[in-house]
């Protein structure tokens, strides 16, 4: 997986961090806690300039959250209900976790998306509320990007101190990705086979 990621931004630049940031955003088959490290980690070998790969693996980020946040907008709470109740097994999205998010989102408002970018699984969910609830463009943009930013920076800046220290942890850095992934895939696999009909 180390070594995938690596050669896909290698070969594509900025362009690679983009797209998959976007595709980790839409459908998280990769997750950026392993996206970012890598890109920071090449941004640290001299190879891409450490801010624009912040800065596009956030418009990355952000491009992936305003799919879900007009899935949110044009669906409507019921419709997307319903869509979620009939074939939400492949997304492993229920009508209850559409209500749960909604709820959330209806509590802690604005700060829910901005801090809802560093939580996994929470940053792709969290932007279908917002649209559900007709949260203002301008102010979903504004909190989205902010914490999307913050967040890629953490993550881009690790990679950087991972390149410092490259010797000291050579071993184990692919394990540590593919574990992650691991993780990611088992979780949804997880979801998908205990997922119940509604």
């Amino acid at each position: 997986m180390f070594d995938w990621v690596v050669s896909t931004i290698e070969s594509w630049g900025y362009l690679g961090v983009l797209m998959l940031m976007v595709a980790e955003n839409v459908f998280p088959p990769i997750p950026s806690e392993v996206i970012m490290p890598l890109a920071g980690f090449l941004a640290g070998g001299g190879r891409l300039s450490l801010t624009l790969t912040i800065v596009v693996g956030t418009i990355g980020s952000v491009l992936g959250t305003l799919v879900w946040y007009y899935v949110g907008l044009w669906f409507g709470e019921e419709r997307l209900k319903r869509f979620a109740a009939r074939h939400g097994r492949l997304l492993t999205l229920s009508p209850s976790d559409i209500d749960a998010a909604h709820e959330w989102f209806q509590r802690h408002g604005t700060m829910a998306v901005f801090f809802g970018r560093m939580v996994p699984a929470a940053r792709t969910l969290i932007s279908v509320p917002a649209g559900l609830a007709r949260m203002p463009m301008w102010k979903f943009l504004l909190y989205t990007t902010l914490g999307s930013a913050l967040w890629t920076g953490v993550l881009a800046f690790a990679g950087l101190v991972l390149h410092e220290n490259y010797a000291l942890v050579a071993d184990w850095v692919d394990p540590l990705s593919k574990l992650v992934v691991v993780a990611v895939v088992a979780v949804y696999l997880y979801r998908v086979v205990t997922w119940k009909p509604h």
